[in-house]
């Protein structure tokens, strides 16, 4: 990606945004210009708003990678999760902060944000969403800390443009 582009896209960039057709309500993620459920997509056109992900979903399928892809050595094991977050899409992503092998279908889970890699010892950090098992505090689910820029913990809540 251009580093041009990465800027462009910053708005993005710490969020789960996606996309709200208005004629069906279905949502979308990633954000997409047509609505495939309508009945002619063309009902759709120019009628996608953007939408907010809360973050928040459950595990509904999983695997455990122990023989990784190329450049993922360092990681394994790690689980790869089917995530259905409450507002309907499906996500793929990696469940952190948990052993890998406690990963259960139903686990509750929040989206938090996380350095992939960056481009040279001086060059851009790119992030992205993983899940983290969700903590339960008083009943009532919250959101696992989301690293700072500087890759510390912050606060917990989540990440805002």
């Amino acid at each position: 990606m251009s580093i041009a582009r990465f800027w462009r896209e910053t708005p993005r960039r710490y969020n789960l945004g996606g996309c709200r057709c208005t004629v069906c309500t279905t949502v979308y993620f990633p954000p997409r210009v047509v609505c495939p459920t309508c009945t002619t997509h063309r009902q759709s056109l120019g009628k996608m708003e953007p939408f907010q992900l809360s973050g928040e979903g459950t595990v509904i399928s999983y695997t455990v990678i122990h023989d990784p892809a190329e450049g993922f050595e360092m990681l394994v094991p790690y689980a790869l999760t089917l995530v259905k977050t409450v507002e309907g899409p499906v996500l793929t992503a990696e469940v952190v902060d948990i052993d890998p092998h406690e990963v259960r279908i139903g686990l509750k889970v929040h989206a938090t944000f996380r350095k992939l890699r960056e481009e040279g010892k001086a060059g851009v950090i790119h992030y992205g969403y993983k899940f983290a098992p969700a903590v339960e505090v008083d009943g009532a689910p919250r959101p696992l800390p989301l690293p700072s820029p500087a890759g510390e913990p912050r606060a917990a809540g989540r990440a805002t443009a």
